[in-house]
């Protein structure tokens, strides 16, 4: 008997709405270079899914750049997406049921919106897959598949729930990042942040025998690949952290992560971080200014971090980790003086790289449901501007095209080849003086 044929869905690539910034993006090598290691990922979550799934069903892991009609044909589909790429998953999910092929959605936008997925999709995962997609399954089986399913919200990492992901499904594909998972969610409860705490109830640890295990595993299919922590804020359990950090040493990986401003504090964390194989990490410092940060998050954390930042990207630098410094622009506090304010300290603060984004209320943070009763958002639903690139919402202190021709003017200073180099060099600089 052959066996029932599972369509796993991931949407892939870095969507962009205005046609302003796309064209700028693409002759602006450093963020080329950024644009296509994000784009380049694989979901971690859908095989996670994959490793939920009863070896008696025959799985195939996809991942989908641009929707087309051309796709292959299964017994059952499940798809997650990003919201920015939510309506071509829908499109997708709509071609499947008119070729009579039950389909399921997930994912944190799904989660956030199951009803609206509903109307594309036979049922729905909500929170994270363990605890649901092998319910889901044994429905399936019985033709008796309901419309929502509940994953659970903690101990994920459980024994009753953990799974490892099936890193067999990627064999020769070319990546140049392995996802892995140590954590899931982040205490900073941020308004703007779409982090997996939004489907967990708490902050969860991986077990660290765990996570050596996926890292041997996925070695196993390649043979020196470079990782990727998939976590909301790594490193945040100091104690954890090093005790995981020195059985890490063992594993001779090299390996990206994100985290933020407090590690510096540690500088037998930061040794460790170093010493473990990790080779950069991305921290959201917001804003140059600390009064910009008022109200970001509830006991203002971010706000006591800020005059901090040079001496955490020189505390990490030294010690060979690089530093993608993030910036937020958009913030309620800010005026079009901000632009040149941030390109200033950029060149001032010799991070190894740089990332801007525009303040994007993803549906289900509180950021979105302040902005929708202050009646500031654009329009209903501009999920396919959920790109952190694009404008959806109306700033306080500046006009919609003063925000976009602010974040233009930054992208063409701060990602020519010229300022990328000088960067790099300034990087390498202070990692051969450390």
């Amino acid at each position: 008997m052959a066996k029932t044929k599972i369509g796993l869905i991931a949407m892939s690539g870095v969507r962009i709405q205005s046609p302003e910034l796309m064209e700028l993006g693409v002759s602006l090598p450093g963020f080329v270079k950024r644009g296509q290691t994000i784009a380049t990922l694989p979901s971690l979550g859908i095989l996670t899914v994959a490793g939920l799934t009863p070896p008696e069903y025959e799985v195939h892991y996809i991942e989908i750049d641009k929707y087309s009609c051309d796709l292959p044909m299964f017994d059952l589909v499940g798809i997650s997406s990003l919201a920015a790429q939510i309506h071509e998953a829908y499109a997708i999910a709509d071609y499947y049921r008119g070729a009579g092929v039950k389909v399921v959605m997930g994912g944190l936008h799904v989660s956030m919106m199951p009803d609206e997925a509903l109307q594309h999709a036979d049922a729905v995962v909500i929170n994270g897959a363990e605890g649901a997609w092998p319910k889901l399954l044994e429905d399936f089986s019985r033709g008796q598949m309901q419309k929502k399913y509940y994953g659970a919200k903690d101990k994920v990492f459980s024994p009753q729930l953990y799974t490892k992901p099936r890193f067999d499904l990627l064999q020769n594909r070319e990546y140049s990042r392995l996802t892995i998972q140590t954590s899931r969610g982040c205490p900073r409860n941020c308004d703007f942040c779409a982090a997996s705490l939004l489907i967990s109830e708490r902050f969860n640890q991986k077990p660290i025998d765990l996570i050596i295990d996926e890292i041997r595993t996925a070695r196993k299919y390649f043979s020196q690949p470079f990782f990727e922590f998939a976590d909301d804020n790594t490193f945040l359990n100091k104690a954890w952290s090093k005790d995981f950090l020195q059985q890490l040493q063992r594993e001779e990986i090299r390996y990206f992560t994100e985290t933020d401003a407090s590690v510096a504090e540690d500088t037998q964390l930061c040794d460790l971080i170093s010493q473990s194989g990790c080779r950069q990490v991305l921290i959201g410092f917001e804003s140059p200014n600390e009064q910009h940060l008022e109200g970001i998050d509830p006991v203002g954390w971010k706000k006591k971090q800020a005059p901090k930042i040079r001496k955490v990207v020189d505390t990490l630098q030294s010690r060979g980790i690089g530093v993608i410094a993030c910036f937020i622009l958009g913030l309620d506090h800010h005026t079009p003086e901000i632009f040149p304010q941030v390109w200033q300290f950029v060149q001032d603060l010799g991070a190894e790289d740089v990332q801007f984004t525009v303040l994007t209320p993803f549906p289900g943070t509180p950021l979105f449901d302040r902005l929708k009763k202050e009646g500031r958002l654009l329009k209903e639903r501009f999920w396919e501007s959920c790109t952190l690139f694009d404008v959806n919402y109306q700033p306080q202190n500046m006009s919609v095209q003063e925000l976009e021709q602010g974040m233009h003017w930054l992208f063409s200073q701060a990602y020519t080849e010229d300022a990328y180099q000088k960067r790099k060099q300034h990087f390498k600089q202070q990692r051969s003086s450390g």
